[in-house]
């Protein structure tokens, strides 16, 4: 009797694994087929009954806590919108992505972030002609830019939620350096006019001082006189106010490179001399030397209050002075600026 029972037992684990087997089969195959369902109505042209179905699908697998199916779903619906250039539709959806994430309390990870990165790749570029020889231009001028808009916002949008998921699932408390480095991208190259602000604001918390440098001789070629070597310095202040000596050094040294390759001169000006010295300064216990290129560069730092607001956090950082009472960093107001949206 005892073999005879323990032989229906396995009997019945088998038979009910297979059963098992059996329904996630079919709930696969049901899967590719809805997929397949929804990507033929986008071809056709149907975008907005294909978004109606890919959000009630997922909230049907929200509904049942099929956080993965619903992550599936979202990502399939994002890449084939936006890959037919339905932007708005596509960057919902990856927005709801993010949303599943933080719902689904999915722990910070490669794989997610791949999967980030992978939406993030989708969204297209915008090419902006500002030569025009008619109004026909002007009018293709003026579309053009409202889509470069569309794409700046769909995608920066989407990619400050994932800072934020990033952030509180277990990664860097400031976000993962690399969705830091997908918005400077972003904002770079989508953007109508380059804000080199914003995306300083971005490369100092991401890991590519290389594409800093590119993007900082990029922004040079377009700036007016006088603004090129505030930003290089803004660039690297920010870099050494959040104690990255490292980074900061390799930002000069990428721009003396680069600017050598594109047969470019860096400015020639005080200001960027007194950076040079103070990357040197910085390497050695030296406040007294610290205080004294600050007085003797004192009108090149005064040309923008927020480098002498840089230098008294760096100062703070690297050498343990105690800021004047009323002072905000600059840095912190970016990222302050940033978290709540205004910086992007």
């Amino acid at each position: 009797m005892k073999k005879g029972r323990c032989f229906g037992v396995r009997v019945f684990d088998i038979f009910n694994s297979r059963l098992k087997w059996c329904n996630w089969s079919g709930e696969m195959k049901q899967a590719e087929k809805t997929l397949e369902k929804l990507e033929k109505s986008v071809q056709a042209g149907n975008y907005y009954e294909a978004q109606q179905m890919y959000k009630s699908i997922y909230a049907r697998y929200m509904a049942a806590q099929k956080y993965l199916e619903a992550l599936d779903i979202l990502q399939s619906g994002t890449t084939i919108q936006l890959r037919h250039g339905q932007v708005t539709c596509g960057a919902e959806l990856a927005l709801l992505f993010v949303e599943t994430l933080l719902k689904a309390k999915l722990p910070y990870g490669q794989e997610t972030l791949d999967r980030i990165r992978a939406i993030f790749h989708e969204f297209p570029e915008v090419t902006v002609a500002y030569q025009l020889s008619d109004e026909d231009d002007l009018q293709k001028l003026s579309e053009n830019m409202l889509a470069a808009k569309a794409q700046y916002d769909g995608c920066t949008s989407f990619l400050k939620a994932a800072i934020r998921w990033s952030a509180e699932a277990g990664g860097p408390s400031k976000g993962a350096p690399e969705l830091h480095d997908m918005i400077a991208q972003c904002i770079c190259s989508q953007y109508p006019e380059l804000d080199i602000v914003k995306a300083s604001t971005h490369f100092v918390r991401g890991s590519q001082p290389k594409a800093f440098a590119f993007a900082l001789l990029d922004f040079m070629d377009k700036c007016y006189p006088g603004e090129g070597d505030l930003a290089i310095a803004r660039g690297v202040l920010m870099y050494l106010a959040a104690g990255n000596l490292r980074d900061a050094n390799c930002l000069m040294d990428e721009l003396k490179e680069q600017s050598v390759s594109k047969q470019t001169q860096l400015p020639d000006t005080p200001l960027l001399e007194f950076i040079g010295y103070l990357l040197l300064t910085l390497e050695r216990d030296a406040l007294p030397l610290f205080r004294m290129l600050q007085q003797n560069y004192k009108s090149s730092i005064e040309r923008d209050p927020s480098i002498t607001e840089l230098l008294d956090e760096i100062a703070e950082r690297f050498y343990g002075v105690r800021r004047r009472s009323g002072l905000h960093s600059i840095l912190g107001g970016m990222f302050k600026m940033m978290e709540s949206g205004g910086a992007t």
